[in-house]
């Protein structure tokens, strides 16, 4: 936990792991681990898990510890390690959390409870109650309104921001990028803020984002990480080029709903033993798998 006292330090691509499951549909820890080991060879600056990306939803909450333990085990403080621990429920909430933080997790990034559609003073409420709880543990918001239904307003992250000095920053996945700024400029310039949003993740990092929390890296570690690098360094043109080059994998990602086209790709490269996703969800159909072999054709530049 070594970037828990310095969350400014929380740069970069962070990858949002799948949660990988056997064909039976049970937790695959084994896969898990060797999908972290991967990332952080390919250059990945950080890692996420019990994201969207990981199906939150679709497991228990002794489940999400499971998979934070074997991510934190494998990290081992060599790169930032931020567990989704956010959930509809409150009490949830704080146990996942209480975990994230014995386990050394640098960071909590707690999602907006979905489904309940809470005001923007219960939700300043809701964050202000896990902020407190833990006071030596940063705290990041998850807003992605397209699957909580609720945005939380750039006000309310100002609240907080202003109430909470744990209330570190913000993954962000809308796509009103002047939501991003309005952020920024509420809560002032060094709070920290992740993109969500593929192709909005360059943009971010001109108005002075920290990185991105990018499904894409699930499939290209090395080309988002070098993404962010480029930029950072100066290299604005490679940056570009690769933003641009990205543009097929991310239209990939979306082909049927996230993360079922990136765990059915996962498994025809062998990283992981079965691209299995749970219920609600279903592996991409016939039609939706002819996408992506074309898709992922026009992204052999990226995706070694």
């Amino acid at each position: 936990m070594k970037f828990r006292s310095d969350p400014a330090t929380i740069r970069g691509s962070i990858a949002p792991v799948v949660t990988p499951f056997t064909e039976d549909g049970e937790l695959d820890v084994d896969s898990l681990q060797a999908l972290v080991r991967w990332q952080l060879d390919r250059g990945s600056h950080g890692i996420s898990t019990g994201g969207s990306t990981g199906e939150p939803g679709a497991q228990s909450a002794e489940e999400r510890i499971a998979a934070m333990t074997a991510v934190a085990e494998e990290t081992a403080d060599r790169v930032p390690f931020l567990p989704g621990t956010g959930s509809a429920k409150l009490d949830e909430t704080l146990r996942l959390t209480a975990e994230a933080e014995r386990l050394g997790a640098d960071a909590a990034l707690v999602i907006t409870p979905y489904y309940a559609r809470p005001t923007q003073e219960a939700l300043f409420r809701w964050y202000a109650t896990v902020a407190a709880e833990f006071p030596g543990l940063p705290i990041v918001i998850y807003n992605v309104p397209s699957r909580t239904a609720v945005d939380i307003a750039p006000e309310t992250v100002a609240r907080l921001r202003r109430a909470h000095d744990n209330i570190v920053g913000i993954k962000e996945t809308t796509k009103d990028f002047e939501h991003f700024s309005q952020v920024l400029h509420r809560c002032g310039r060094d709070f920290l803020m992740w993109s969500g949003i593929e192709l909005l993740c360059l943009p971010l990092l001109a108005i002075g984002g920290a990185g991105f929390v990018s499904a894409a890296a699930n499939l290209a570690p090395a080309a988002v990480a070098r993404m962010y690098t480029a930029y950072t360094e100066g290299d604005h043109r490679t940056a570009l080029d690769l933003h641009y080059a990205l543009h097929p994998l991310v239209e990939l990602l979306f082909v049927e709903t996230n993360p079922a086209p990136a765990k059915w790709v996962l498994e025809r490269r062998g990283l992981i033993a079965s691209g299995h996703v749970r219920p609600p969800l279903i592996t991409p159909t016939e039609a939706g798998a002819a996408r992506i072999e074309e898709l992922l054709a026009q992204s052999e530049e990226v995706v070694r």
